[in-house]
């Protein structure tokens, strides 16, 4: 009687240990892709935020100089925009009207990550990280 249920825990099979690995590589395929997918959402997130901060400070700029600014040092220095490391703002304003541009820098393929607000129409548009 002792001998059979000592043979039963020597331990797990080999079929059991596969099993196992193929559940755990299943898993690892499912979640590889959609972390990809948010952390490329996350950058288009950031672009965008800047973007629309930019546009702020564009907006506070025009009320004390009566014109949109060029430059994005303008917007930082006494309007309270704060730039991302990971991201490139790009400002270019007249009188009437103006356009704040953003670029991930880092973690999307090139010519994606690029979003532009302009005033005359009053959208951000772009095209997403890839």
């Amino acid at each position: 009687m002792n001998r059979l249920r000592l043979r039963a825990e020597e331990g797990f099979t080999l079929i059991e240990l596969l099993v196992v690995i193929a559940i755990i590589g299943i898993l690892a395929a499912i979640a590889i892709p959609q972390f990809a997918a948010y952390r490329r959402r996350g950058f288009d997130s950031d672009v965008k935020s800047n973007v629309k901060n930019a546009t702020t400070a564009q907006e506070a700029y025009f009320v004390d100089k009566n014109t949109y600014t060029s430059t994005v040092a303008d917007l930082t220095t006494t309007r309270g925009f704060r730039q991302s490391v990971n991201v490139g703002i790009t400002a270019a304003g007249t009188a009437s009207g103006f356009v704040v541009g953003g670029t991930a820098i880092a973690g999307c393929s090139a010519s994606t990550g690029i979003w532009t607000f302009d005033s005359t129409t009053g959208l951000i548009t772009g095209t997403q990280c890839g």
